[in-house]
């Protein structure tokens, strides 16, 4: 079985303003770099827009009405909060965003591919259940989560937060969902300024180990090979999903991690190792932060390619 490939040109459409670092630009350098002949053999599908009943799995009808009624006339920009903003294509950029998770939660269950990632925006793990925050409108891997327990059968879900910010949405909303395993590395006293150790979950599983600024390999493995790792293998999931953030790489302007491209080479093929041994390989894994456009496409590439091989 394949990786499959999932995005959607309307993704490019979700417009921020001039000098925003969530712009389209980063989805160009991706798809750009995912055209090298080293993923010829890449399963690509078109991302579905998502249904109201996936969203109102992990937000209320009022925050799913808020941000559609955000949306302003076709040229113009609007804002929700300092950070987020929104253009005539964000309704559809985020419904792919989201519809492209559920598609691939239903790929990997029904064992058409080995795995998935989600080239998607806007990103989502700062939404929470009635909050637009943090450049993210729906929380795309909690949606996908939810729906790979309500639909699939799974009864076990992990997710996996590697970007260098707190997954606050993530967290919000798996907090008191049972049988949910939701796990994050980021910096520590850094936007959202939540993800703390001591915030451990209702019923669900909650696993922060915050790092300090200017932390790198060493203490990156460590964070996963002491904590995450051996509570993920305690919690035996039968499924686990990726928020894949690459704005931990040393490159990236928006915080001050020094990860290098190496390691999220690492830490994907290690939790494919992980994916094997409880959930025969199944993962999902969606597109979160990274704002050096060199940076983020030479660290997709690396993470998809070890996905295609593990």
């Amino acid at each position: 079985m394949t990786t499959l490939l999932l995005t959607h040109p309307a993704c490019l459409l979700h417009e921020t303003g001039a000098y925003h670092p969530e712009c389209a630009d980063r989805l160009v350098a991706i798809n750009h770099i995912l055209e090298h002949e080293d993923f010829l053999f890449l399963q690509r599908e078109e991302a579905p827009r998502a249904t109201t009943q996936q969203l109102l799995r992990a937000h209320s009808l009022d925050h799913v009405d808020h941000v559609f009624a955000s949306v302003p006339a076709e040229g113009e920009i609007s804002q929700i909060d300092d950070d987020t903003f929104v253009s005539f294509g964000s309704a559809e950029a985020a419904l792919r965003a989201a519809g492209a998770v559920c598609a691939a939660v239903d790929e990997v269950a029904a064992k058409r591919c080995r795995n998935a990632f989600c080239a998607v925006r806007p990103p989502g793990h700062h939404a929470e259940r009635d909050a637009a925050m943090g450049f993210c409108l729906f929380s795309n891997v909690a949606i996908g989560a939810l729906h790979a327990r309500s639909t699939a059968g799974f009864s076990r879900i992990a997710v996996i937060d590697f970007d260098v910010h707190h997954g606050n949405g993530t967290q919000q909303i798996l907090w008191d969902e049972p049988g949910t395993f939701y796990a994050s590395t980021h910096q520590q006293d850094a936007f959202p300024y939540s993800g703390t150790p001591d915030e451990c979950g209702g019923g669900g599983v909650t696993v922060n180990v915050p790092l300090p600024a200017g932390s790198g390999t060493e203490a990156f493995q460590r964070a996963y090979n002491e904590i995450i790792f051996p509570k993920l293998r305690q919690f035996e999931p039968d499924f686990m999903m990726i928020s894949a953030g690459f704005d931990g790489h040393a490159a990236d302007p928006m915080a001050d991690f020094r990860l290098k491209v190496s390691d999220f080479d690492w830490v994907t093929r290690e939790i494919l190792r992980i994916a094997d041994e409880f959930c025969d390989g199944r993962l999902v894994s969606v597109l979160e932060g990274g704002y050096d456009t060199r940076a983020l496409a030479a660290c997709v590439a690396s993470h998809v390619r070890a996905l295609m091989e593990g």
